[in-house]
């Protein structure tokens, strides 16, 4: 009898810790995305612009950016946690609105509780072929909060077409700093 017990805890105790590292949620995989539209522009002949200013100027400083430095400019939209990772989609909810004038599904990611970096995940999704071709842009604040400052990023991907950072720098007893960076690729004449 004793040997039965032991067998029975042993298999569940294996199918509980084989369930376990395979729990998934039904967030759309942001990061893949993301991570998906940089491998693009890797291989692509497309000429990237970075146009950077910094507070309320309104002069841009515009250059032509090297293949190989796109990445690093893009890190801040890939170093995102996957919320498509239970452990850490556990700690947001998701909510879904349709705003039928847009012709668009937005999905919006917030965090259960205040204390995560990402404080929004929106996606705008529209009509399209493919899945990817489905999601039109994603919106993104991050804030980090150090002894004595923050920084609070506002990240915006528009697909297949350019990226925008907005970073914000308080620090204890000096005025706010911001910061506005614009890299574009594959632009679209109107």
């Amino acid at each position: 009898m004793k040997k039965i017990y032991w067998l029975i805890l042993a298999l569940s105790l294996a199918f509980y810790f084989s369930c376990k590292g395979k729990q998934k949620n039904d967030f759309l995989p942001v990061l893949s995305f993301l991570q998906s539209q940089v491998r693009h522009v890797d291989t692509t002949l497309y000429s990237i612009i970075k146009a950077e200013k910094t507070g309320t100027d309104s002069t841009w400083d515009t250059s032509y950016v090297k293949r190989e430095d796109f990445r690093k400019l893009a890190n801040d939209f890939l170093d995102i946690p996957d919320l498509t990772n239970f452990s850490l989609g556990k700690k947001y909810k998701e909510e879904r609105i349709y705003d039928d004038q847009m012709n668009r599904v937005i999905i919006v990611y917030t965090p259960v509780r205040g204390d995560q970096e990402i404080i929004r995940e929106e996606l705008v999704v529209g009509p399209g072929d493919t899945a990817f071709d489905k999601m039109k842009s994603v919106i993104i604040e991050k804030i980090k909060d150090y002894k004595d400052s923050s920084i609070h990023q506002h990240l915006l991907w528009q697909t297949n077409e350019k990226f925008q950072v907005v970073t914000i720098i308080e620090k204890n007893g000096q005025p706010v700093s911001t910061k506005t960076m614009e890299v574009t690729w594959n632009k679209r004449e109107d």
